[in-house]
């Protein structure tokens, strides 16, 4: 991963002291009890910034801002940056001039989430170094990988669907329809209203016209009076009598 060309401040600390340390006499690690912690070689302010892969913890004056020491830590938690056994406000850092020489000096804060943010800082920074590096190698395995498989159709194929359900879904769908003779069926608790057949007799859909009845006349009554080209009949019970002519006879209505 190529570094870039900026330097970003992660995090900074007002106040932190400096301690000279002995030599580690055991392998078990560093005791902060071992160091003068109420003479601190030096006081001032930290910041560390984080340039591509590597982070630098600097140790800065705290009006002019001058560089004291330096200590650039390419992997947390390692040589660069080590916690000591008996407290968590205090670490041992490895700083170098520069030139190839270093030096191992105690730190330590005074607020125990000053050295809390520390800690943080550092293992958020290598944290997305990972991350990075992870990347950058599923990048080029992809790359190296060959040709990706094209699972599209080609010009002219095509493909064939078989759905079942759904000549089955249309099968309930009929046999749950009943089969009815297109009326619609009686409201609940209420009578069906009845269809009255056409007479047998005839095909339904004529209805044939009513029979004219010709009035029966009583002839014991009627007097049958002769006149000129006419023939009367008179009933007794009428107020009417109709004349009819067959053939050169005229219908006329005498009144009684």
């Amino acid at each position: 991963m190529a570094e870039s060309g900026y330097e970003s401040v992660i995090c900074v600390k007002p106040e932190v002291h400096v301690y000279r340390i002995p030599p580690r006499a055991t392998n078990r690690g560093y005791r902060a009890a071992d160091w003068k912690l109420d003479q601190p070689s030096w006081s001032g302010r930290m910041r560390i910034t984080a340039k591509g892969k590597i982070a630098y913890i600097k140790l800065e004056d705290k009006t002019s801002g001058e560089l004291f020491a330096q200590a650039p830590v390419e992997q947390y938690p390692g040589i660069s940056v080590e916690s000591v056994t008996d407290s968590s406000r205090y670490f041992v850092v490895r700083i170098e001039d520069g030139n190839g020489r270093h030096a191992f000096i105690g730190i330590g804060f005074v607020d125990r989430g000053d050295s809390f943010d520390f800690n943080v800082a550092l293992q958020d920074h290598f944290k997305w170094v990972r991350q990075e590096g992870e990347l950058a190698k599923q990048a080029q395995s992809g790359e190296n990988a060959g040709p990706k498989l094209d699972l599209g159709f080609k010009e002219g194929q095509t493909i064939k669907i078989n759905i079942g359900n759904i000549k089955k879904k249309e099968d309930k769908t009929s046999k749950s329809r009943p089969a009815g003779s297109g009326f619609l069926s009686p409201p609940p608790g209420g009578k069906g209203i009845g269809v009255i057949p056409p007479p047998a007799s005839q095909p339904p859909g004529i209805i044939e016209p009513p029979v004219s009845q010709t009035p029966q006349t009583s002839t014991s009554g009627m007097v049958g009076q002769q006149s000129q080209g006419c023939t009367c009949l008179t009933a007794s019970n009428a107020y009417s009598l109709k004349v009819l002519n067959f053939s050169h006879l005229t219908v006329r209505s005498i009144h009684a």
